[in-house]
């Protein structure tokens, strides 16, 4: 993605289903848990770059002793960070103490059997240490202790708060992260306070009820109670302070969460390829989280996966398989291979098949795979077009006509590239403009000038301002006569709410695309009905309101729209002629048919929060507002 957004944390859990003894005789240390969160966490630091943190609880401490252990960083290097102080409570240490896990565990923290480990990409808000998981709801009571950490974003934050309100609470904060937190917290108190109630007339002491309620805690009924109003797109991970742990999936599928479970261990994790590298597991023992599921680990080791919300339609985000998920998974790395040759047809057809005047390459580094799909898209129509030629010779065939046709080649090469990046600290625009202008870089000589057809492939499009500010200026210093600029992702055309940081419509380049056309064919007036539509319904109950937004783009050819933003993000002083090219939703759907969540592109939001926010959007846009629609 050349533009630069945020999205979607990382997060991770383990359970250690023996005890750390076991581990310290079969792997040599009792920091087994640890190493192994932190691999994970490394594994999937794509997922998040404001911060890290982790938490652990221990089993079966003595009162008095403490269980619960948190660390959270925000600095640069957030990992390291955040480790090094997990891993300097055991420098020092004799060799005997380092060697002894029951020492370790009854006087060292980070010693526990239930570990949580949170990557954080903030989609808005302010960066502190306080904003970044896993977050500690204490008790003096250990079951009702709660440790969570997730990857979400929820439309209804407004309602949520306003039932927390009307349970008595006073939250401190405005936020998903606080709502949900305490939202489920109210219901693990009152699961634990009602078995109390019920075993207690019976005669047990207090301590006795306590393990009851470590034994008997419904997890599945209070994660049923408490989710039922979620409106968003979420994998949470919950620790319950005397040892139960769970994982939720929205029911739509958005975020995912994938598992992995076996005598030692039940590992979590938001993708797939960092559970097979920290356990070295092959994929198909990795299992994903069923959508509207909770995988739950009670106290004593059993494991269920069971639904806890009524199911919607699977709209499991696309974009993790387009940009955000590693392209280590294997089923990831084809789909984006396929979204690349899917393209070729409509490239050679604009470049009229001309493979001698053409060079293919790519930017960023994130577009490689769809890059490779396309080149094997084009092999194949060049072989397809050398087939014909041989054919059409006949016997007319000779070594030297043959060794012509079978010599042409497509020039696929390395043009542009990301160079180290530039840190601005010049207070005028016009030279802070030309240090962005040089991020990327090329590679000179190799394209014949003002002959050759330059071919991009970006994996997506959002706001067009690194193609127009950077890449295709540098890349007119190669003198192509035409740029092509490929997206193997369609037109983002509507807000994201559910964990990617694009909600202010304004900015992007679809549909500023999509209001120079309106103006160009003097339809202004259009856009006043559309925001009268959204005004009336600014209210209305949220399954009631409609995307009124589509009738806009429906005024427009797909063609029509990426012409525009070609205009839009051609720089005015370079030479070249510059198309974009986009893929379909169709497409989309063709490559990634198990991601079906494209409401960024269609429109079709997956709840009924979406359509709420896409309308404050436009609203906002109307009212040249540049703030956030949820």
């Amino acid at each position: 993605m050349s533009d630069s957004i945020k999205h979607e944390c990382g997060i991770a859990m383990i359970r250690l289903l023996k005890p750390i003894s076991y581990y310290h005789k079969k792997y040599g240390t009792a920091l087994y848990g640890v190493n192994k969160l932190r691999l994970l966490l490394q594994k999937q630091r794509n997922r998040g770059q404001d911060g890290a943190g982790m938490a652990t609880i221990k089993l079966d401490p003595e009162p008095g002793k403490r269980y619960i252990s948190r660390k959270r960083s925000i600095s640069k290097n957030y990992l390291d960070d955040l480790f090094k102080d997990v891993y300097n409570h055991f420098r020092g240490l004799t060799p005997e103490q380092l060697n002894d896990p029951e020492w370790l565990k009854a006087n060292k923290p980070y010693i526990g059997e239930l570990l949580l480990g949170h990557l954080r990409y903030g989609t808005h808000g302010e960066n502190t240490l306080e904003t970044c998981h896993p977050f500690l709801r204490q008790n003096n009571w250990i079951s009702r202790n709660l440790v969570l950490a997730g990857n979400f974003n929820m439309t209804n934050v407004d309602e949520l708060f306003q039932q927390l309100v009307k349970l008595g609470q006073y939250p401190k904060r405005k936020a998903d992260t606080v709502t949900v937190l305490e939202k489920i917290g109210h219901f693990l108190d009152d699961e634990v306070q009602r078995l109390f109630n019920w075993y207690k007339p019976d005669g047990y002491s207090n301590q006795e009820v306590n393990e009851l309620i470590f034994e008997n805690l419904d997890v599945l009924r209070l994660l049923k109670r408490a989710c039922k109003k979620f409106d968003g797109g979420y994998s949470i991970m919950g620790l319950i302070g005397h040892g139960d742990a769970f994982v939720i999936r929205d029911p739509g599928g958005i975020r995912p969460a994938f598992y992995y479970k076996d005598d030692e261990v039940v590992v979590v994790a938001s993708e797939r390829p960092a559970i097979q590298t920290a356990f070295d597991i092959h994929f198909s023992k990795i299992k994903e989280l069923k959508r509207g599921h909770a995988l739950i680990v009670k106290k004593n080791g059993k494991i269920i996966e069971e639904p806890y919300i009524k199911l919607k339609p699977s709209t499991p985000c696309s974009f993790e398989r387009i940009y955000f998920s590693r392209g280590t998974d294997r089923d990831i790395y084809l789909e984006r291979k396929q979204l690349g040759e899917q393209l070729t047809k409509s490239v050679m057809k604009e470049v009229n098949y001309d493979f001698e005047n053409t060079v293919f390459s790519f930017v960023p580094n994130t577009a490689e795979a769809s890059f490779y799909g396309l080149v094997d898209g084009v092999y194949k129509c060049l072989n397809n077009k050398k087939k014909e030629q041989i054919l059409k010779l006949g016997n007319k065939i000779t070594p030297k006509k043959l060794e012509k046709i079978l010599s042409l080649q497509p020039r696929v090469e390395k043009t542009v590239v990301k160079d180290a990046k530039l840190r601005t600290f010049i207070a005028d625009d016009a030279s802070r403009g030309e240090m962005v202008a040089h991020v990327y870089d090329v590679t000179y000589g190799i394209i014949n000038n003002e002959v050759d057809t330059l071919v991009l492939v970006d994996d997506s499009i959002v706001r067009g301002t690194t193609l127009r500010d950077s890449i295709l200026k540098i890349a007119a210093r190669l003198r192509p006569k035409n740029i092509i600029v490929v997206s193997s992702a369609p037109q983002i055309r509507y807000p994201d709410c559910y964990g990617i940081d694009m909600s202010v419509i304004g900015n992007f380049v679809a549909f500023k695309a999509l209001i120079a056309l309106i103006k160009e064919k003097g339809k202004e007036d259009i856009l006043q009905k559309v925001y009268k539509k959204c005004k009336k319904q600014e209210h209305a109950p949220k399954k009631k309101i409609k995307n009124y937004v589509k009738e806009l783009y429906a005024l427009f050819s797909y063609e029509e729209v990426s012409d525009k933003i070609a205009e839009i993000v051609t720089p005015k002083e370079i030479k070249p002629k510059v198309k974009v090219i986009y893929q379909t939703i169709e497409g989309l759907h063709k490559a990634c048919p198990k991601n079906k969540g494209d409401w960024y592109f269609s429109g079709d939001y997956p709840t009924p929060g979406g359509n709420r926010v896409v309308n404050m959007a436009f609203i906002n846009y109307m009212e040249n507002r540049n703030v956030r629609a949820y």
